[in-house]
């Protein structure tokens, strides 16, 4: 039977009052309790407290998840000693509550996320992600930490949210349901705010206490500063030295908790971590101290140990202020250019989905995005049916079947014609941002910058202990007991990877930042990070190096009525692609016509089919339009820069020329990239542009009349040789190269060009500063290269310093978080600076 030693602990949010109180018993194998010996509650040589515990045990033995509390520190998982009643959640049996909780419900599969207050490390996370293990109709599960929530994606016909909730129940994880959660996502912004205000409270108060201890300790500690310690009476250097006893305490048990508790847990997991050392410096501190106030010897180091402590939590205090800062200015600057046509009487007009209100009117084509949750109001599809594809929002491919009134979620993504739909629901930024960080869509990461941090910082703790024992096991060898204390507890405090494991996320950080000031959205830092290793550049050509919104239409072939050019006009306007909407622009004499369209579909790279009153439209290529008309032979002369062929019921009628220009500054931006990055087209048209184009291009770096799936090979092929390959698309066609390439970015026009399968969103607008982007993001990998140097060199010296006994520990104290400052202000006001040069050399 295993014995530990356990402290007891008054847990509160953000508070943690320590109550020294150790004793040995024996421990429940699940959840660290204190339990009386039980055979019936024993298996093997495993205790348990209660049943449910041992019951949560063998669920997890029976699905081969023990390795759970390989994760654990041992107090993972809760007690179930007072395991809920089966009926504590009946009331997710009525339909009308369980339809208000869920964030989504449609085609079989909901989505709901539970709020649990028992998360709290890693091990919680591990077995909360697995719970499709435990029950096959639970599709996946996600858990935010900051949040204690857990998001589950599961089939409601194998299993009922009630069910879902009775299986957390069951291993330990309850959910907190109240009445109120029927408002959550309201209140869920307000609630978070005061969260965050919360911790602040906390982490000042903890600073306080530091502080005004730490003042009092000096100035009781003064006579001993001034050598006055020998003209004072004994009784009076006892009472200072009790004194400064009793204000070391809430120092090292409050303000200091959190340091002693990380340590403790990462010896309970078997592993280290920064605040190992830090820990230790505080016991031996403590230790000391004590011994020498209580037995005369000395007056002891607590005016160290509050330093150190007061100190630390400054540093702290400042780093997430910093990074708040950056996390906040992200967070509502980096919102997607997603934008939706509203329909206002006699008008329609983009607007950006975070103006949408509710009551709107919006209409979506086929492959756009639906951004707020909508009621059905018109299908302009004569079967009177939509098909609505939720991958993005669970994972399944299979669209489902809609008709008129019933609710379609944000996230949809329309496939076939035109629908309208009315807002039911605010537009919810956090709800897209859930869509764009979606696992589905996420690479692996191959952050260079993040291994080195990883590698650096699990190897750092182990060689400072053995310098600190070394250096110390020296001083105890020359007989300066004095000095080895102090170089021990000097080392351990002085050297810390915090700056180098900062120095990342705040370069790139602020640079992900800048990026979005400038409007390229990029997911993640490491998009950053791949950005600056980027050396091949793959355009597609129509929407992307063309500007759409400059177009001229030309027909040629048989002549078309009034009624067949509106008939063409009205299957166009069903699709997002650039050519689609160019035809969809044409200024006809009957602008008001509308007509039912039947059987819409859009073959991505090829063309548009559709059926009005009857009649058969098909446009596209001539080799996709040639399946279904006889003895036509493509002409090909022509100087558009793309054709789309026109077929109408089964007969060949002519072709649409449409001529693009390009964007404005193209040639320039070009000229600037070509000398460093190897320039590329991918184009879904024919050649007849190649000529045009090769006066910018290299002409042997242009490609034509590429599939989606040629594409994504292309740029497999480029990864295969070595190429570190961006591609700039429109989203659609390229979906898969966008997915595929090191950086894929999706450019924005005037349409809902989300896409998660992108890495970055790049507003058109300014397309051209794409060289000024990618200095910007070399800039940021410099930064951080700089700032590891700096954190290195400072370790280095201060660690010299320390080892000599050069350093006391409030010394060391105000150094450590002294560098971490130095290190985030340098990599923070670094990248600004040089990106505001980078720009300001631009516009100059």
């Amino acid at each position: 039977m295993r014995k530990i030693t356990t402290y007891h602990f008054v847990i509160m949010p953000e508070i943690i009052t320590d109550v020294p109180l150790i004793e040995q018993h024996l421990a429940c194998y699940h959840c660290g309790e204190e339990c009386e010996p039980n055979e019936a509650l024993k298996i093997e040589e495993k205790q348990f407290c209660c049943q449910g515990c041992k019951t949560v045990y063998e669920i997890l033995e029976e699905n081969n998840l023990c390795s759970y509390y390989n994760l654990a520190d041992k107090t993972a998982g809760r007690s179930l000693k007072d395991l809920p009643t089966s009926t504590q959640f009946a009331f997710l049996d009525d339909q009308a509550i369980a339809f208000k909780l869920l964030d989504f419900s449609d085609g079989g599969i909901s989505k709901m996320t539970f709020y649990i207050p028992a998360i709290h490390c890693s091990a919680c996370i591990w077995l909360l992600e697995n719970l499709h293990k435990l029950d096959e109709n639970i599709l996946n599960s996600r858990v935010n930490f900051l949040r204690k929530e857990v998001s589950v994606t599961f089939k409601h016909e194998g299993i009922s949210l009630r069910q879902v909730a009775d299986l957390l129940t069951s291993i330990g994880y309850t959910p907190l349901i109240r009445l109120d959660s029927l408002e959550k996502k309201e209140s869920n912004k307000q609630k978070e705010i005061q969260q965050d205000k919360k911790a602040y409270r906390q982490m000042y108060y903890k600073l306080g206490v530091a502080f005004f201890c730490f003042g009092n300790i000096m100035l009781l500690s003064l006579p001993e500063y001034l050598s006055f310690s020998d003209y004072i009476e004994t009784n009076f250097r006892k009472l200072f030295g009790y004194l400064n006893f009793i204000l070391a305490l809430p120092v090292a048990f409050y303000s200091g908790m959190y340091y002693l508790q990380s340590a403790l847990t990462a010896f309970r997991q078997k592993h280290l971590n920064i605040e190992v050392p830090i820990a230790l410096g505080m016991i031996v501190l403590l230790f000391v101290s004590t011994y020498e106030v209580f037995t005369g010897t000395g007056a002891g180091y607590f005016d160290s140990l509050a330093g150190l402590i007061f100190f630390l939590l400054l540093g702290r205090l400042f780093q997430q202020k910093t990074y708040q800062s950056l996390s906040f200015e992200r967070d509502h600057l980096s919102y997607f250019p997603v934008s939706v046509l509203v329909k206002n009487q006699d008008s329609e007009k983009y607007v950006p989905v975070k103006e949408l209100k509710v009551g709107d009117r919006i209409v979506i084509h086929n492959q756009e995005l639906i951004p707020s949750d909508s009621i059905l109001l018109q299908i302009n599809d004569a079967s009177g049916k939509a098909l609505i594809d939720y991958s993005f929002v669970t994972g399944e491919a299979v669209p489902v079947e809609k008709v008129s009134g019933e609710m379609i979620y944000a996230g949809g993504r329309q496939i076939g014609g035109t629908i309208e739909l009315e807002v039911m629901k605010p537009f919810s930024q956090s709800y897209l941002t859930q869509l764009w960080n979606n696992d589905i869509f996420k690479k692996q990461n191959n952050s260079k910058i993040t291994r080195i941090t990883d590698q650096f910082s699990k190897r750092f703790t182990i060689n400072l202990l053995l310098v600190a024992i070394t250096a110390t096991a020296y001083w105890l060898w020359q007989g300066d007991t004095s000095t080895a204390l102090k170089v021990f507890t000097s080392v351990l405090i002085v050297a810390c990877p915090c700056a180098l494991a900062l120095s990342a996320p705040f370069a790139l950080g602020n640079t992900l930042r800048i990026l979005g000031k400038y409007k390229l959205y990029l997911k993640s830092t490491d998009a950053v990070e791949s950005l600056a290793n980027i050396d091949t550049i793959v355009f597609d050509k129509t929407g992307t190096i063309t500007d759409t919104h400059k177009t001229q239409v030309k027909y040629e072939g048989k002549l078309l009525t009034d009624k067949e050019l509106a008939m063409v006009q009205h299957v166009a306007k069903n699709s997002t692609h650039p050519l689609s909407k160019a035809l969809a622009k044409m200024n006809l004499p009957e602008k008001n016509q509308t007509f039912a369209i039947a059987n819409f579909r859009e073959y991505i790279g090829k063309g548009i089919e559709g059926e009005i009153e009857g009649n058969h439209l098909l446009l596209g290529s001539y080799s996709f339009i040639s399946a279904y008309v006889k003895d036509e032979k493509e002409d090909k002369s022509t100087e558009a820069s793309a054709v789309v062929h026109l077929a109408i019921n089964g007969d060949y009628k002519g072709k649409f020329l449409i001529s693009n220009e390009y964007r404005k500054g193209l040639e320039k931006m070009l000229n600037s990239l070509e000398n460093k990055y190897e320039l590329l087209v991918l184009s879904g048209d024919n050649e007849q542009e190649k000529e045009r184009l090769s006066k910018i291009f290299d002409k042997k770096n242009l490609t034509f009349k590429q599939t989606p799936q040629d594409k994504l090979n292309f740029i497999k092929d480029l990864q295969v040789k070595g190429k570190n390959v961006m591609m700039i698309g429109d989203g659609l066609n390229d979906a898969g190269a966008l997915k595929q390439s090191n950086v894929g970015i999706a450019l924005a026009e005037d349409v809902a060009s989300f896409s998660p399968a992108s890495d970055g969103i790049l507003e058109a607008s300014v397309f051209t500063q794409l060289p000024q982007f990618l200095q910007i993001a070399k800039a940021g990998k410099q930064v951080v290269n700089w700032s590891f140097a700096i954190s290195l060199a400072y370790n280095i010296v201060g660690l010299s310093f320390a080892v000599q006994g050069l350093f006391t520990p409030v010394i060391s104290a105000i150094l450590m978080p002294l560098s971490s400052i130095t290190v985030v202000s340098f990599a923070t006001l670094a990248v600004s600076l040089w990106a505001r040069r980078i720009v300001k050399g631009k516009n100059s």
